[in-house]
């Protein structure tokens, strides 16, 4: 059995992709690699098997890479996200479009499947932002939506003229408790969970009104290996599906969380930066065809989230030193 390769292996999907993988798998069988090394304290999931250190803009280095491990899938998810790439658009493009191209052609030449996951911001202001189509149009305003539109067509080209078995996912905002958010716009719906538990106060960088998609991690997990998992032939679009498991505001899951902790207040500082972003992002996604052509189906509600986020977070901090 040829091995796993998960690029950004320390971000907020890799920090529970990689330990769903492995359980899958096996532990030796799937290499996580990132930029940054893995402190012990802050990402044990990366210490059950290989981990490389990895620069996704040096295309020998993946190269050699895949060849030592026998690499058959790679899970391509290092990227500057939303914010930062905004302020460090030039650095986005490199990593996010140069990192892209690099991992297909290796992909191309080593003849390994990739998973690359899109977002809601591969979207912009002229697209329908309630039950927004699965086709429609796309013009981000960022270079983080920007990259994450040509990313999509650049899979669909590496599919169609190469023959490369790219698929990806059109990812809402994510919300994890396993690692910490790392320069999103939807970054406050983590934020506050941990603010509420130790301060019981939150200052949200959003309008309260601003109604957003979002997922919870677990279910963003299994959509990724059930998009993998899929049959081909069933597959009609293959790449770029829409996906969600819900839609809030911040005032509206403030409420939620305030059903666990009675006396959590928040306020506002809006961020003119994040807020012009969100406010270009679909407020809920049509996922019909996800559901249709590979069964996707959400778990978690905003109550359900709510309830496992408060849940887990108090119980790594009761283990934490």
């Amino acid at each position: 059995m040829k091995r796993i390769l998960v690029t950004g292996a320390l971000g907020q999907i890799g920090a529970e992709l990689v330990p769903a993988l492995r359980a899958r798998h096996g532990g030796d069988r799937v290499v996580a690699t990132d930029i940054r090394m893995p402190a012990r304290d802050t990402a044990p999931a990366t210490h059950d098997g290989p981990f490389e250190r990895l620069d996704c803009t040096r295309l020998q280095h993946i190269h050699e890479i895949v060849r030592r491990y026998d690499v058959g899938t790679i899970y391509h998810l290092a990227a500057l996200l939303s914010a930062t790439a905004e302020e460090r658009p030039q650095s986005a493009w490199d990593i996010n479009m140069g990192g892209l191209y690099r991992i297909l052609e290796v992909a191309r030449q080593h003849r390994c499947a990739l998973f690359f996951p899109s977002s809601i911001g591969a979207f912009g202001p002229t697209t329908p932002r309630d039950m927004t189509p699965q086709d429609t149009i796309q013009r981000p305003t960022t270079m983080y939506g920007v990259t994450k539109a040509a990313g999509e067509m650049l899979c669909d080209y590496y599919a169609h003229r190469f023959g490369v078995d790219a698929r990806g996912l059109r990812l809402p905002g994510l919300i994890s408790y396993a690692a910490p958010p790392g320069g999103g716009t939807t970054d406050y719906a983590v934020h506050i969970f941990h603010q509420a538990l130790r301060y019981r106060h939150y200052t949200c960088f959003l309008k309260p009104d601003t109604a957003l998609d979002m997922m919870y991690m677990p279910d963003a997990v299994r959509a990724i290996l059930a998009l993998m998992d899929a049959d081909p032939a069933r597959l009609v679009h293959r790449n770029a599906f829409n996906v969600t498991g819900m839609s809030f505001t911040p005032e509206r899951l403030a409420a939620e969380i305030r059903r666990h902790i009675p006396d959590f207040v928040i306020d506002y500082a809006v961020d003119p930066l994040r807020q012009s972003i969100a406010d270009s992002w679909p407020r809920a996604m049509d996922d019909s065809a996800a559901r249709a052509e590979w069964g996707w189906a959400p778990r978690f509600d905003i109550a359900a989230m709510t309830a496992d986020m408060l849940d887990k977070l108090r119980e790594r901090s009761r283990a934490a030193p």
